[in-house]
Order: structure tokens, then C-alpha cells, then sequence
């Protein structure tokens, strides 16, 4: 879209560091972990010293004879230093292609055949507790980020190689590649450029500055290998934000450590801020400063945003909602306030960007979307990636003239709000919408931490549910809440550590309702 192409040169991830210590030098950002790459930085770094370290880590890299174009998959144990050697790989021309630390062995081996040869970024315990042996045939090197191994390159034995310096590459030039959540089977490898990356940077920096004027402590709880995370970096580098980073979203660790820097801004999954609806009531208040929530991409429960924002202290919070999918960045966007939740708009989940991205809504039958007969959600934007990785023909089967499917259905209401009810896999056929019904189980039952509708075999609603410390469920108040709601089987109560998840935290539903029919009435 065209105010996304304007002056658009890229984002550089390669020199992102480097250009925000020029502006900023002694701007900190604070870990809740140590780097496994550079643990005598401890968990709190100047913008100035992670420059170094990027233009450190990539050095060793050319020594270890990783060249521009040359793809490098990183997969090792969950670590901010995932995104430092992202920036180290581009700062040398190469293209990062970066893998969850929760993918199985045999996924990273099939997305590595995908990516033709690269150089492989892990670490020894990874290699040796999780990775196929294949990885060594498929892999042009293997290079290590802790320990050693006959067959690798520990990374810490180049330090001090002589320093090289950054390789400017076409802004039309792939420059990441992350993969999608995998909640229909095996993710797909989702390329970048730095245009694109740009693209997806400018319309949440044009909504950031209007509600946040003065500079203000930002924590991240944003899967390292998400896309997401590059441009909420780029943003709160540039601007001067101090950023805490946290690889552990437990509720305890969280509380202690915002109770102490008081953000005033927090970045992170929907999941995440579900399981940090006890922080609301925490006496330490580690929400009480929070001048804004971003949730990125997916739609939120409403109990939740309130919980949020009922916790802040600050005169007037909001919640930022953005609807978006790793292939296209964020396209619409939403913000509430105490006195508008999302309860007081069904599912709507907002609006496109004026003159940056833009939304429609295609019939399924010939007949017009509505309410009761939800539509595809396709959008556009200059944002969306370039292909899938040696997967072209799936890429090029979710376009229509530059509209990109997104895999959702909903409608948009007279106002030109975009309402998101299911995903198009998850229907089921007179149900109605399952998130919808979900909200409303949220919004009855205080107890819930998770619930999933899915269908069995028989095309029954099943609804999964996981409570307040794996309570049993009060099932008077579960017949209460059910009652005018749609038909649905008896709850099957599972754990939440159970549940099968992506990268970022979501169900993976399709796998759960595989495992919920074979279980059959002992589910």
C-alpha cells in the first residue's frame, strides 16, 4: 500500500543496533536470563555494548566462512541471543532462517531440507538431545553456541577474530525467515525482505506515537523467533525505549521482576497476558504502570482485557489489539479502553491501516457475509511475504490479485469493523462461532484458564477446559454458564501444560481434537 512503499529502504537488521547506540548509547535493555553467547554481560546490557556483540558475533561468523546469500538456520535453547545472531547473520549478508526451540528433531531436519544446505546455528546439548544426525548431511556447517562436538564449530573459539564490516544488501533481498505456527501440520518457512519488514514496522509505529508521547519502559514477552519480535525491536531501539526481555512467562518470576522496573508498556501474546490475568490482584502491582497492551495477531478473550486493564494505575490504559498472521504482519488493529471492552463488540477485532493495509470479506456460498454466514478474510498489504520456501504453489494457492487469504472467516458490520468468528478448519456446521462461545465460558467462569471447542468424530462440540491450578471444574456453574449457549458434549478436563502448542503459545486445535477422538469417552 502506498504509504507503505514510500521511502521505504528496509529495515537492516544487520546494522539495527548499531544505528539506535548512535542515537541512544546508553539506553539498557534488561534480560530475566543470562545470553548464551555472552553470560559475562549478566541479565542488564547498555544498546551500546549489543552492538558490539552483534558486530562481535558477526565477525566469528565470517570467519566461520558464512557468506553473503547463504542461509542460516538458528534452532537452539530459548535465549534473546536468537535475535542478536538474526542481526549478527544479516550484519554479513546472510539470511537467518529461524526455527522454535520447541519443534521436534525430525520438523527442524524437513524445514532445514526446505532451506538447501544452510549453515546450522544450535548448541551441544540441542544437538545431541534433539537434533537427527541427518542434520550433519544436510547442513553446510554446524556451528555451536555452548558446549562442543566433534562434527560442529564452537562460535566462542573465533572471539577476537579481526572485525569485518556490514554487508548492505538490496532491500527487495530476502532478510528473515521465520515459520508459521504449524497448527495445521508442519510449519511453512515464511520469507522477508527488508521491504517487507518495513512495510509491517510503519503502521505500528504510526499508532504507537499518538498514545505513547513520552519514553517509557517496554517489556517483551515475544517468541524469539517470531517476526514480530524484529519490528517491536526496531521500534523501541530507534525511539529510546529501555526493553526488558523475558524468555519465561511464569506468573511468579513475571510479577517480581515488572514490580521492579515498572513498564510502561508491555508487548505479548494473547496466552501470555491469559496467564498473567493473576497479576491483576498481585499486591506488587507489576501492572500498575502499564500505559499499554499490544497482543499480537490473534484475537483476545474480553475477560482478559479487562483483567489487564483494570490493573493499571495509569489514568486512561489501553489495550491494542492487532489481527494480523506471520505471513502479512499486523492489518488491522483495535484499541480498548475500561469503558469499551471488546464484550461491547461481539468479535470485532477492528479496522485496516488508512493508506497501509486493507480488508475484505468474500462470500463462501454467493450469499452476503453476515453474522450468520461468516465469509473468508482476505487483506492486503505491502507487509506480506515473498513466498514460502521451496513450497511457491502453496504460496501462489493463498492469492487472489494481492489479496491474501488469511484463513479466517468473519464479516465486516455496516461500520466497516471486521468481526473474526473461527478459523475456516475449525467450523464446525451449525455450531456456530466456537470463539465466540469460548468468550462467553471465559466470561462466566473465573476458573477457566484455557477453554477449547473442538469437534469429534461425530461432528460433536467438544468442549476442553483447564482450570485454576487443575482444580476439579464446578460443574453447577459450568450447566449455568452452558445454558444458552449451543448443544455441546460434557467438558473434558485436561491440564494446561498438556495442551499441544505452537511457538507462540496457540492450541494447535486440529492436533487437539485428533488426540480427543482417539481417546474416545476416556478423553
Amino acid at each position: 500500500m502506498l504509504l507503505q512503499r514510500i521511502g521505504n529502504r528496509g529495515i537492516r537488521l544487520g546494522t539495527l543496533f548499531e544505528r539506535a547506540a548512535a542515537r541512544h548509547p546508553a539506553n539498557v535493555l534488561i534480560l530475566d536470563h543470562e545470553l548464551d553467547l555472552a553470560p559475562e554481560l549478566g541479565s542488564r546490557a547498555t544498546v551500546a555494548e549489543l552492538a558490539d556483540l552483534v558486530a562481535e558475533l558477526a565477525s566469528r561468523l565470517w570467519a566461520a566462512k558464512v557468506r553473503p546469500g547463504e542461509r542460516v538456520v538458528v534452532h537452539k535453547s530459548n535465549s534473546f541471543d536468537i535475535a542478536l545472531l538474526a542481526c549478527a547473520i544479516s550484519r554479513v549478508g546472510g539470511v537467518p532462517v529461524l526455527l522454535s526451540p520447541q519443534l521436534d528433531g525430525e520438523t527442524v531436519a524437513e524445514l532445514m531440507r526446505r532451506a538447501d544446505r544452510p549453515h546450522l546455528i544450535t548448541d551441544q546439548v540441542t544437538l545431541e538431545e534433539s537434533l537427527p544426525g541427518t542434520v550433519f548431511e544436510l547442513a553446510e556447517s554446524v556451528l555451536l553456541t555452548a558446549g562442543t562436538h566433534a562434527r560442529a564449530l564452537a562460535l566462542a573459539g573465533l572471539a577476537g577474530v579481526r572485525r569485518v564490516p556490514p554487508v548492505t544488501m538490496p532491500a527487495d533481498h530476502p532478510s528473515l525467515i521465520t515459520h508459521t505456527s504449524g497448527t495445521t501440520g508442519v510449519p511453512k518457512l515464511a520469507v522477508h525482505t527488508g521491504k517487507t519488514l518495513q512495510a509491517r514496522y510503519r503502521p505500528q509505529r504510526m499508532v504507537l506515537d499518538p498514545v505513547v508521547r513520552k519514553r517509557e519502559t517496554i517489556a517483551m514477552h515475544v517468541s524469539f523467533v517470531h517476526s514480530r519480535l524484529f519490528t517491536a525491536l526496531a521500534i523501541s531501539l530507534l525511539k529510546g525505549f529501555p526493553i526488558v526481555v523475558l524468555s519465561d512467562s511464569a506468573p511468579e518470576r513475571v510479577a517480581e521482576l515488572l514490580g521492579r522496573v515498572r513498564p510502561g508498556i508491555i508487548e505479548a501474546h494473547p496466552n501470555t497476558f491469559m496467564r498473567w490475568e493473576c497479576l491483576a490482584d498481585d499486591p506488587r502491582e507489576p501492572l500498575g504502570n502499564v500505559k499499554l497492551f499490544s497482543s499480537t495477531f490473534d484475537a483476545i478473550h474480553p475477560r482478559t482485557v479487562r483483567k489487564m486493564l483494570r490493573a493499571s494505575r495509569r489514568r486512561a490504559p489501553l489495550f491494542g489489539q492487532l489481527y494480523g498472521q506471520s505471513e502479512v504482519g499486523p492489518t488491522v488493529v483495535r484499541a480498548f479502553t475500561r469503558w469499551r471492552t471488546p464484550a461491547a463488540d461481539g468479535r470485532c477485532v477492528g479496522r485496516p491501516f488508512p493508506g497501509m493495509t486493507d480488508v475484505r470479506v468474500v462470500s463462501r456460498d454467493g450469499l452476503p457475509p453476515s453474522a450468520s454466514n461468516p465469509g473468508y478474510i482476505e487483506v492486503r498489504s505491502d507487509g506480506r511475504i515473498t513466498t514460502y520456501l521451496g513450497e511457491p504453489e502453496r504460496y501462489a494457492e493463498q492469492l487472489d490479485d494481492g489479496w491474501w487469504r488469511m484463513g479466517d472467516v468473519g464479516y465486516r458490520s455496516k461500520w466497516g469493523c471486521l468481526h473474526l468468528l473461527d478459523r475456516e478448519v475449525d467450523l464446525i456446521p451449525g455450531f456456530g462461532s466456537t470463539l465466540a462461545v469460548e468468550d462467553a465460558l471465559f466470561a462466566n467462569l473465573d476458573e477457566l484458564t484455557e477453554v477449547i471447542i473442538v469437534q469429534d468424530a461425530d461432528g460433536t462440540a467438544v468442549p476442553v477446559v483447564c482450570t485454576e491450578e487443575d482444580k476439579p471444574l464446578d460443574q453447577e456453574a459450568w450447566r449455568r454458564a452452558v445454558r444458552a449457549l449451543p448443544a455441546m458434549a460434557d467438558p473434558v478436563h485436561w491440564r494446561l501444560a498438556d495442551l499441544p502448542q505452537t511457538a507462540t503459545t496457540k492450541i494447535k486445535r486440529l492436533e487437539l481434537a485428533k488426540r480427543i477422538t482417539a481417546a474416545g469417552p476416556d478423553a
